[in-house]
């Protein structure tokens, strides 16, 4: 079990493809959710993810204020169906709200969460921010996390 926090420029080709095809995976093929995966904000992205025997087995993508949102966002979290039910998508969250924090030193962070989600989320510190909304025919809410809230 190895911990991986890279640059988009620092990824291998091996590395890339692994964090794209868990994406696909989970988010295309496994949620039948045809959107556009490769969305232009991987470069200027930190990818944080975790490899088991050399596998993706939980991954998300940071994104520095302005860019996709006013606030920094976490938002492609994942873990792989042969590595979920080991408590690895909510040691991922805290593993980047702590590099959020201590290495960019900011307190807001915003993420784009499917419904069902809510409760996972919320135990991490995360509210609610907004009604529900589809995003690609998936229901969806706005959070936020606030360090000392």
């Amino acid at each position: 079990m190895e911990w991986h926090l890279k640059e988009f420029k620092d990824l291998s080709n091996n590395e890339l493809y692994g964090i794209m095809k868990a994406r696909v995976d989970v988010f295309v093929v496994e949620q039948e959710c045809a959107y556009e995966e490769i969305d232009n904000y991987d470069q200027t992205a930190i990818h944080y993810f975790l490899t088991v025997e050399n596998e993706i087995a939980a991954y998300v993508r940071i994104l520095p204020s302005h860019t996709k949102y006013e606030e920094v966002s976490i938002g492609r979290v994942l873990v792989t169906k042969n590595f979920r039910g080991n408590g690895y998508a909510k040691m991922i969250m805290k593993k980047a709200i702590q590099y959020v924090t201590d290495v960019w030193k900011v307190h807001t962070i915003k993420l784009q969460a499917q419904q069902y989600l809510h409760r996972f989320y919320s135990e991490l510190g995360f509210l609610q921010h907004s009604d529900v909304y589809l995003d690609d025919d998936i229901p969806h809410i706005d959070m936020f996390w606030r360090n000392n809230q």
